[in-house]
């Protein structure tokens, strides 16, 4: 463990694991949970910004209030403009994820801070949670068997009378279902990692890596924002073929 934090640059996490000793019980646990904990002061911290911006609403709102409905409305926008008038019930869950998503991606560039995004484990956690509700999502829209009929693809046409065809698209749909948590995880965790490496090893260059480090950095928060945006654009399009399938049958 301590071999890979070596590769990283240094945080709060890694630095309070060094002083108690990666040799105790202690030292390795701090290491291990090292993306849990930053994940939960990434909660903190949006947790602040939301109750600090709405504590006090009003209709005349100030600088911080104004933001977070500049956020949601341009969220709320993007979300319905792709799932139509539907898309408002599922802005709470995107909107969340492409909060959090965003918050995590840019930690790493904050000094002693880390994206727990760089690590699959959170990605995959992230990835499984949209599977569940998207597939939660369509038993609630199309029904036990509007969703079996919705897996064996449309249109079907003079196929649909063969058993095979469908059957044989049913198990596609399920593999490609499966596909979609580890695809949706490994491209957002790819790039993150990607880039704080980039950035651990040009800080060993010293001063003369200073300017490859600044045009790194800005690289690397355009990615973060992009990766924020794909994995909830994503996210979106997974609920719209469901809806789509719905508003089709009917």
């Amino acid at each position: 463990m301590h071999q890979e934090s070596q590769h990283e640059l240094p945080n709060l996490v890694s630095f309070l694991a060094d002083k108690v000793g990666l040799t105790t019980h202690l030292g390795a646990q701090i290491y291990l949970w090292e993306n849990v904990i930053f994940s939960l002061i990434i909660v903190v911290i949006i947790s602040l910004i939301a109750y600090f911006g709405t504590r006090k609403a009003s209709m005349i709102p100030g600088r911080l209030q104004n933001a977070i409905e500049v956020v949601v409305g341009t969220l709320d926008d993007f979300i319905c403009g792709i799932l139509g008038p539907k898309g408002r019930s599922f802005t709470p869950f995107i909107g969340t994820l492409f909060i959090y998503i965003i918050f995590m991606n840019l930690s790493g560039i904050v000094p002693f801070m880390k994206s727990p995004s760089a690590s699959w484990s959170t990605t995959l956690a992230l990835a499984l949670c949209v599977f569940v509700y998207v597939q939660y999502s369509a038993f609630k829209e199309l029904g036990f068997l509007g969703y079996f009929d919705h897996m064996m693809g449309r249109p079907r046409g003079i196929l649909a009378v063969s058993v095979f065809i469908p059957i044989m698209m049913f198990l596609l749909h399920i593999v490609s279902e499966l596909v979609r948590p580890i695809s949706l995880s490994l491209r957002l965790r790819s790039n993150i990692w990607g880039d704080e490496m980039l950035l651990s090893v040009l800080s060993g260059f010293g001063l003369p890596g200073i300017p490859l480090i600044i045009f790194s950095t800005l690289l690397a928060i355009l990615a973060a924002v992009v990766q924020a945006v794909v994995f909830s654009l994503l996210t979106t399009i997974y609920l719209a073929l469901v809806l789509t399938h719905e508003e089709e049958a009917v």
